[in-house]
């Protein structure tokens, strides 16, 4: 009988012990950084990539955000990744460019027309392309381009309806080849400034105009002294997801592709809430920041940026030439 007992008492502990282990932890933990606070566009990118990544492979992943800097500084990441010190980053575009100067393509006038042309090339042949190439090119795996982030633009002037309204008005640019030239392109008169001169030159006229994020045209309330706002969505940023060579390797196919699948429904997600909140800043400030918004046609842009395009196509060369025709054919 005492036999009994204590068989049944063990084996009733040993259930219990069962029962109390935790679940399975996770195969592999992926570390992705960024250089920004969490609640930033990279951190909440990174929050729904998260999320998704471990609901696709059930867990077999542990995503671990790695905010401000904390694994490595975003213009040290790329060479990280290279290097297979670091599994995943955040990294604005045109800090990709000194690593794989093909990268720059994005930070051209208007090389994406409209959001149709937009999503026509990041989710097509010319976007899978630029992944594919990026990675034969420098080992890194772009996961996903991440939401594109609009610059506005405003004066204190008068409204733009057509690029012959640009005539003269004296812009505030960074002190950016590219950028100068597009609104020398405009018909404007750009004025290359430092940002911590820039508040101060709007304020006292010394410019008549700038661009800059949507939401920062609130943040810094522009709209107090640019009674002007003009939607040109002429250049267009991107915050791309990468991957090191070495991360990928450690996974099974089935979660190479659960992690690829996980980052690119997580940019498209984040996109629609990045588009629907620059949408409504924008309404705030036509309203509520007391602003005239006109949406001119683009089509006169469009036009004078396909100059600016093929000028520094020419000085970077062949493959870069090549890169520009194709996405400019993509919205044909």
């Amino acid at each position: 009988m005492i036999r009994r007992t204590v068989l049944k008492t063990t084996a009733g502990m040993m259930l219990a012990g069962v029962m109390a282990l935790p679940a399975a932890a996770a195969d592999l933990t992926m570390n992705v950084g960024f250089g920004a606070p969490e609640e930033s566009i990279y951190g909440r990118f990174g929050k729904i990539f998260e999320e998704k990544a471990e609901e696709y492979t059930n867990g077999s992943i542990d995503v671990k955000l790695r905010c401000c800097n904390q694994i490595s500084s975003e213009d040290e990441a790329f060479k990280a990744m290279q290097l297979g010190t670091v599994d995943g980053f955040f990294i604005t575009a045109n800090n990709v460019s000194p690593h794989w100067p093909l990268m720059d393509v994005t930070v051209l006038p208007y090389i994406f027309q409209n959001k149709e042309h937009l999503a026509k090339v990041l989710d097509g042949e010319v976007g899978q392309m630029m992944k594919d190439k990026l990675q034969a090119d420098t080992s890194v795996h772009m996961l996903a381009f991440g939401p594109a982030l609009y610059r506005d633009f405003y004066n204190s002037v008068r409204p733009v309806n057509t690029m012959a309204d640009m005539d003269g008005l004296k812009i505030r640019v960074p002190k950016n080849e590219v950028m100068i030239a597009t609104f020398e392109a405009f018909g404007a008169n750009p004025v290359p400034l430092a940002w911590s001169e820039t508040p101060t030159a709007l304020q006292t006229g010394t410019v008549d105009g700038g661009d800059n994020g949507t939401s920062f045209i609130r943040d810094m309330k522009f709209y107090e002294f640019e009674p002007h706002l003009v939607i040109l969505e002429h250049f267009v940023s991107f915050s791309p997801l990468f991957a090191s060579d070495n991360f990928m390797k450690k996974l099974s196919d089935e979660q190479r592709e659960q992690i690829m699948r996980a980052a690119i429904d997580a940019g498209a997600e984040f996109a629609q809430q990045v588009a629907a909140e620059t949408e409504e800043v924008r309404n705030w400030l036509a309203t509520e920041g007391g602003m005239a918004r006109t949406d001119p046609d683009k089509t006169d842009f469009v036009e004078a940026a396909k100059g600016v395009q093929a000028q520094f196509a020419e000085q970077r060369g062949a493959e870069f030439v090549d890169l520009v025709k194709m996405i400019q054919a993509a919205a044909e």
